[in-house]
């Protein structure tokens, strides 16, 4: 019964000349955001980033756990992105960097995932465009899937153990598209 209800709704849909379902990410929301490094010796700050919900996430806090897609840190004196499998947590969030790419120029993630790192520290380069696949969350329809994104870092302070850098995350199920499409 249910799925006759949907399989209604979509032909209604598109007998009106649109297709709901047919979803196009429109708007560029291109933001920045500091985090800090978990070497940082306060508990309070963000030391993450949730892509979906666009919002640093304190890591020490109870229940972080899963709800988000990098965190930062220090190692031997250089800033590091850690993806959660870096830190033996289970997620599908993955990075891949790309040195030497232009924030505007990076318009699709790349399909190989062999090429993301999901398990060890990235270095944090400035100069450097980072594409991202989120942890699982659910789309507008509660589907639940991955979104592709991409950083640019642009303050690294190793000395005060923070990172500023501009992103922007397609709200597309699994489209690896990372500009707006028309």
């Amino acid at each position: 019964m249910g799925g006759l209800f949907f399989v209604a709704l979509a032909l209604g849909a598109t007998g009106c000349g649109e297709n709901i379902f047919d979803i196009k990410w429109t708007e560029a929301r291109v933001d920045t955001v500091l985090i800090y490094s978990l070497a940082r010796p306060e508990l309070n700050l963000p030391s993450g980033f949730d892509f979906l919900s666009r919002r640093g996430v304190e890591l020490h806090r109870p229940g972080a756990t899963g709800v988000w897609d990098l965190a930062l840190d220090t190692q031997d004196g250089q800033m590091v992105f850690l993806p959660p499998g870096a830190l033996d947590i289970v997620s599908d969030a993955m990075i891949l960097p790309l040195p030497g790419e232009a924030f505007d120029d990076v318009i699709e993630a790349p399909k190989d995932s062999t090429l993301y790192t999901r398990d060890r520290a990235v270095t944090v380069e400035t100069g450097t465009v980072y594409v991202l696949r989120t942890h699982r969350g659910a789309n507008r329809f509660g589907i639940p899937c991955s979104f592709y994104g991409k950083l640019q870092p642009l303050d690294v302070d190793p000395v005060l153990g923070t990172v500023r850098f501009m992103y922007d995350v397609s709200r597309l199920c699994d489209d690896r598209g990372l500009i707006p499409n028309d």
